[in-house]
């Protein structure tokens, strides 16, 4: 099945997790952990000491906003208790960050993790409930043994509570969605008595992608990717939203759903333009490496049509898989690209737009005829590829040697006019050059690098990417302070953004080595044909800017001079009105010929 989605919500989702505001917290001071017995203070400058008396399990801590399950014993330093839940019989659930009869336990809640023990020394710096600080004497420390029972993970969806979320069953996930994947849950939406409403729990898993606008209801997929797989949550919704998840509902009713991630597949717009797209549809080895560009891969890959049909096969009749080389155009483009992303043992989903296909052309495949235009489906999997050597496992000759190689088949596509390929082959010979190197061999080494950074300027102008190519000839300056192709092509690039007083300036250093530089003086020529138009624009905008201002300030003195005439004075006008506005009409007529004529 071709992978389908809303172009404008992908966009939007692929970073949406720019968008997210963290919970607020609280700075705990980073210190090694307690061990039974020991005891610190835990908010620095705050008083507030922590003595462990047993360890809790695991590595997760409450955050504010969670509601936490605990028992506690409130007591003074000489063991008088003032307050106790295992003397009422069970524990309490407390709201972290919310007030509460101690303002103070819940930062020290904060510092717990499941099942955890601890004794907390808390000044007495704050107001507490009534009856409690009737039984504390004044300016006095209390001590407040805790156990924390468990707690649920409390978010605030949409930052205003109208959707919360409350963990009940912890994920085994780490990563969070995208707009672009595909999930399958399960769900079932309650109204406040208990009600059933809707109820998507019990029948067969719903699959579908979180950027599909038709899917309903419509806050499901922002609290979706709140979640990780395997996840389960009890979400309350307010009215202000619930009449989106259930219409035909009283008002002011509150809904709650009952929510299971069961599983996710992570989709890679792998293109960046939304045109080759990965469906993972098994993950590859932990912690594999992925093929680089020029090495040989081994996959086995089924092509079809949108509508299912078959149109080529290939690896399976072939002991170790179908083999080609990355970067070296025997596979489309797109499943070029796509095969560099994918680890050792992984399964994908591509889709695939023509443009990364085979375009406007035809293709027999194996199986089948590929018309024009057509969007491909391909499920591939990475059977395994040859590991490239990294440049500090190299001894040196082998880096110079390998740098060379690369240079020499950048140049090679250059010459074919592939710049993006060529590109990749000079920026993968520039990798190789971080290695620290000693002297004897620095010079053959600088003079690589500098021809990698003149060879990628010049691709980069074929690109149009002019800014890129301006920085590698600043690279190259940097090194050869009047290397000629790196201010010839500067220059270059300089005039295309428009930046003709640094374009000037690098054809006179230029021409000041080089005199008789032949391209250096054509450009030369060419800038001067530009200055001399952008003077003559400059000139003309000027000479409007100074038409329409004078047109303004002659219209000015004539609209005085008959608003002044029109005065009328009535009774309530002093005598002399008449005399004072007739001499501010002569005013301005003397100030109109002393401006302009």
């Amino acid at each position: 099945m071709a992978i389908t989605f809303s172009s404008a919500a992908a966009i939007a989702g692929t970073n949406n997790f720019d968008d997210e505001e963290d919970e607020p917290g609280e700075e705990i001071q980073s210190t090694p952990n307690l061990e039974v017995g020991e005891e610190r203070e835990i908010f620095r400058g705050t008083g507030i000491r922590k003595k462990l008396l047993k360890k809790g399990e695991g590595w997760l801590f409450p955050c504010a906003g969670d509601e936490a399950t605990v028992h506690y014993v409130g007591s003074l330093p000489d063991g008088t208790e003032f307050e106790s839940t295992r003397s009422k019989g069970g524990p309490v659930v407390l709201k972290l960050s919310t007030p509460f009869f101690y303002p103070e336990l819940d930062r020290a809640i904060l510092t717990m993790n499941m099942g955890e023990c601890a004794l907390f020394t808390l000044p007495l710096s704050v107001k507490c409930n009534d009856v409690v600080e009737s039984s504390i004497p004044p300016n006095s420390v209390v001590m407040f043994e805790v156990e924390l029972i468990s707690w649920i993970s409390v978010k605030n969806v949409t930052k205003d509570g109208g959707v919360v979320k409350r963990i009940l069953v912890r994920g085994n996930g780490l990563s969070y969605l995208s707009d672009l994947d595909e999930v399958t849950v399960k769900f079932s939406t309650k109204l406040p008595d208990g009600t059933i409403v809707v109820d998507k729990s019990s029948e067969a898993e719903i699959k579908f992608y979180l950027n599909d606008v038709l899917f309903s209801p419509a806050i499901l997929p922002s609290i979706i990717k709140t979640m990780v797989e395997g996840e389960k949550v009890c979400v309350t919704i307010q009215p202000q939203y619930a009449r989106d998840v259930v219409s035909d509902i009283p008002p002011n009713t509150t809904l709650t759903i009952d929510l299971e991630l069961v599983s996710l597949m992570h989709v890679v717009d792998v293109s960046g333009d939304l045109m080759v797209l990965k469906k993972i549809m098994k993950k590859g080895e932990e912690g594999s490496s992925r093929p680089e560009d020029g090495l040989s891969v081994w996959i086995k890959s089924t092509g079809k049509l949108e509508d299912g049909t078959i149109f080529d096969r290939f690896g399976f009749d072939v002991d170790g898989g179908f083999q080609f080389i990355l970067g070296e155009e025997q596979v489309i483009t797109g499943l070029d690209i796509a095969a560099a992303t994918m680890a050792k043992g992984e399964v994908s989903l591509l889709t695939i737009k023509p443009q990364y296909g085979y375009g406007e052309n035809e293709f027999r495949g194996n199986l089948a005829t590929v018309p024009s235009h057509s969007t491909l489906i391909f499920e591939i999997e990475m059977i395994d590829f040859i590991k490239g050597k990294e440049p500090w496992t190299m001894n040196l000759q082998e880096r110079l040697q390998a740098i060379e190689a690369l240079k020499e088949c950048g140049n090679s596509l250059f010459k074919t006019q592939k710049y993006e390929r060529a590109l990749k082959k000079y920026t993968k010979a520039l990798y190789m050059d971080e290695k620290p190197i000693e002297d004897a061999e620095a010079r053959k080494m600088s003079t690589l690098k500098v021809s990698c950074l003149l060879n990628s300027a010049a691709c980069n102008l074929k690109l149009n990417d002019f800014r890129v190519a301006i920085n590698y000839c600043s690279s190259v300056l940097e090194i050869e302070f009047h290397n000629a192709k790196a201010l010839y092509r500067r220059a270059q690039a300089f005039i295309e953004t428009s930046d003709l007083d640094l374009a000037a300036t690098d054809i006179r250093r230029l021409i000041e080595t080089d005199p008789q530089n032949r391209e250096a003086i054509l450009l030369q020529k060419k800038l001067k044909q530009l200055e001399a138009e952008k003077n003559k624009k400059d000139s003309k905008f000027c000479a409007n800017m100074f038409a329409e201002t004078k047109k303004y300030t002659n219209q000015e003195p004539k609209k005085m001079e008959d608003g002044i005439s029109n005065m009328k004075i009535t009774s309530h006008n002093p005598p002399q009105f008449e005399e004072h506005t007739a001499g501010i009409s002569n005013m301005m007529t003397r100030g109109d010929e002393l401006t302009w004529k």
